[in-house]
């Protein structure tokens, strides 16, 4: 199936346009990140969360106050899909489970006649947390290298570097975009959130390998045609499969992200802008670092000998 007939788009004469449109987007992201900053879930930082539905609707006022006599009105507390569902998070750490009765025994005292079950009780110590957020850290740059050493033996080491120049890419911009909508969605780091960030570098390289692939089956037809031409040739061609392609992916994502709850809100939000810009990064970044760093050695990156 093609979605597009025949084009012939010269992707690689707006590359340096796009490269500012990249640059400006990745420096608002860092903006955001310097004064807003992220928020961590309890995976990484550390403490309790509950999460209970009650048999009524309650006001998130009435939980805050309970909360407040037992000592944690610095607790998050808020609706987890509906006005019955509460979510009550705390930093605050004790022994066993001392604070997730405390946050249990204060519900009850406030709501007596309006009983609830409890969907989910977390524990996590600050150590702990801190050793998730470092191996998550690790797991991303790890991928980043693998990806890295994979491209640069399949291909060759210019196109492994457009390929994690790429990915480096879309790692800081959906960073940033996190950052600037935490708040408007419930967009915490969590380890559902790592897990969307690998898979996003996962489906970002698979865009990549295909437009490399082709541009070496072309760079084997047509021997004496420029890079600049080459890359733009295998980018027309394909074009409709990289639409198709990453277009169902994106539908299936905002299906999750509207419909699919708090639970993996983070999830689908993160995958949904790193689909948008790995399929734009493999257009526009990695196939244009190969074009640049070509022209500035003035040697052809050859996929072939």
């Amino acid at each position: 199936m093609r979605l597009f007939g025949k084009t012939n788009i010269d992707f690689m004469k707006m590359r340096k346009t796009w490269y500012m449109v990249s640059l400006s987007v990745i420096l608002i992201g860092m903006v955001s990140l310097f004064i807003k900053g992220v928020d961590y879930g309890i995976d990484f930082l550390g403490g309790t969360e509950l999460i209970v539905q009650f048999t009524e609707p309650v006001q998130i006022g009435d939980v805050r106050s309970a909360m407040d006599r037992v000592g944690l009105g610095r607790s998050e507390i808020k609706t987890f899909g509906s006005p019955r569902d509460i979510l009550v998070r705390t930093v605050e750490q004790a022994e066993g489970n001392v604070i997730g009765d405390k946050m249990q025994g204060a519900l009850k005292e406030q709501f007596p006649s309006n009983p609830y079950t409890v969907l989910k009780e977390d524990k996590i110590g600050p150590k702990i947390g801190a050793e998730l957020r470092t191996n998550a850290m690790y797991a991303i740059v790890a991928s980043l290298i693998a990806i890295w050493l994979y491209i640069g033996f399949r291909f060759k080491f210019t196109y492994g570097v457009g390929a994690v120049v790429a990915l480096f890419h879309d790692v800081l911009v959906t960073l940033g975009m996190i950052s600037i909508f935490d708040g408007v969605f419930n967009l915490e780091i969590s380890q559902n959130m790592v897990a969307a960030f690998l898979t996003l570098v996962g489906l970002s390289v698979n865009d990549t390998v295909v437009i490399f692939d082709r541009i070496r089956e072309n760079q084997k037809i047509f021997r004496s045609m420029p890079l600049t031409d080459l890359i733009n040739k295998s980018l027309n061609e394909t074009l409709s499969r990289t639409i198709i392609t990453s277009g169902t992916i994106f539908i299936v994502l905002v299906v999750m992200l509207i419909f699919g709850g708090e639970v993996i809100r983070g999830f689908s939000f993160a995958l949904t802008i790193g689909i948008v810009t790995g399929t734009y990064s493999s257009i526009y970044m990695a196939s244009a670092v190969v074009l640049e760093w070509s022209l500035r050695t003035r040697k052809d990156a050859k996929l072939i000998d």
